[in-house]
């Protein structure tokens, strides 16, 4: 009974959940971080997407038993290896559906509709858009979007245009770079991981990194620009010791802009 428990824990891949902080993002920009209300929320849009994302890992390693069977590495795992049940894992995953998914809703309509297209899409990534190319990076993005804005609608923030498509660059420029690195790491062994990635011709994902990594610094340079520094005006102003710009001067998020590019350049 132990064994089938850490199973399916390690099934659900908690080690996955990092990609879920992207949810506290709203939380950091809108300037209500230290708003021991939205804190709470983030929180709680935090977990539960920790809970829908393992209920898709689930489903998507039942989807993927027959190849991960005759994979070196993915064989191991609990659903391949039959350390786990195909019939449990798939009970598990609608179980955790269906007891959470409410939960989502009497948190907020519009972060319910985020966890219902994020489940849809990523039901749509395991059964078969995970097999065509440039689609595949296209859900993988959309993933990354939906939970931001998740986090977004969880404390009814509001965030300018030039925050969605800076996101939408940045989570494109990271599903891109992943599949730059496995094709260059893996390479004669790239199908063997992933179907796709024979497909990807090496110089289009080189333009793709390259076109979507300087629209993410640009797109967050236009967003810090614009983005009203209002609500984070008193703190800035309490660590200046008392001296404050007005309104219309006060640009401090653009003092992260160099950080930004240099995490770009970087990746």
């Amino acid at each position: 009974m132990a064994k089938l428990f850490w199973g399916l824990l390690k099934a659900s891949r908690p080690r996955q959940w990092i990609k879920n902080f992207a949810i506290f993002a709203a939380l950091v920009f809108s300037g209500t971080l230290f708003n021991h209300n939205n804190q709470l929320k983030s929180l709680e849009a935090f977990l539960l997407f920790c809970i829908f994302s393992s209920a898709t890992y689930l489903l998507n390693d039942v989807f993927d038993i027959e190849r991960d069977k005759l994979h070196p590495f993915k064989s191991k795992r609990p659903i391949a290896s039959g350390l786990v049940p195909v019939p449990l894992a798939v009970m598990s995953s609608l179980v955790l559906i269906i007891v959470f998914l409410p939960l989502s809703y009497k948190l907020s309509p519009a972060f319910f509709f985020a966890a219902c297209a994020y489940l849809l899409m990523q039901l749509f990534y395991s059964s078969y858009l995970k097999r065509v190319i440039l689609i595949d990076v296209l859900v993988i993005a959309a993933g990354f979007v939906l939970r931001v804005y998740a986090g977004v609608w969880a404390i009814d923030a509001h965030l300018n245009v030039w925050f969605l498509l800076c996101v939408t660059s940045f989570a494109l420029f990271l599903a891109i770079g992943k599949r730059r690195s496995e094709r260059t790491l893996l390479e004669s062994q790239a199908s063997r991981h992933r179907e796709t990635l024979l497909h990807y011709p090496e110089n289009l994902l080189d333009i793709l990194t390259s076109m979507f990594a300087n629209s993410t610094w640009l797109t967050y340079a236009f967003f810090a620009f614009l983005q009203p520094p209002i609500q984070a005006r008193r703190l800035v102003s309490n660590f200046l010791g008392g001296f404050e710009l007005p309104s219309s001067e006060a640009k401090y998020l653009m003092v992260t802009v160099p950080v930004v590019l240099y995490a770009v350049m970087r990746y």
